[in-house]
């Protein structure tokens, strides 16, 4: 058997703010953009990187279409971090980011799992930029 997700749902406010913002801001790809009725569209954006929407690594950007939707864009994860990005350079994105206003709520640390820290989207979304530690030789990863 063979599965994996497929894409996550994001709630924001305009599907061509939210476009500028991930694809301008954050640097992602705009992988899809259908429309499919009036006034609603199939989004889709995925992080640099080869692959990365082959293997389901999007986000669909979902335009609220009402005031209880509306009032969960920027907290579809209770306050917490929501998603997380991960980088094969931290220090290249994280500064990238700061140089195109990425709002950081933290410093950068180091942790046992990687180099991190938390910024939030243009929604309020919380995100980790994340780069992982190699596991350490002889370990096997989801043992």
């Amino acid at each position: 058997m063979q599965q994996r997700l497929g894409y996550i749902s994001l709630l924001v406010r305009d599907y061509d703010e939210a476009i500028a913002y991930y694809t301008s801001v954050l640097g992602f790809r705009l992988v899809e953009d259908t429309p499919l009725a009036p006034g609603k569209r199939w989004v889709l954006v995925a992080p640099p990187g080869p692959g990365a929407a082959a293997v389901g690594a999007c986000l669909l950007l979902a335009r609220a279409k009402n005031d209880a939707e509306l009032a969960a864009v920027g907290r579809q994860a209770g306050g917490r971090v929501f998603l997380f990005l991960h980088t094969d350079d931290f220090a290249r994105d994280h500064a990238a980011f700061l140089r195109r206003g990425v709002e950081f709520l933290e410093e950068p640390r180091n942790e046992n799992y990687g180099t991190v820290a938390v910024f939030r989207d243009l929604y309020g979304n919380k995100w980790d930029l994340l780069q992982l530690r190699p596991p350490p030789a002889g370990s096997r990863a989801g043992s």
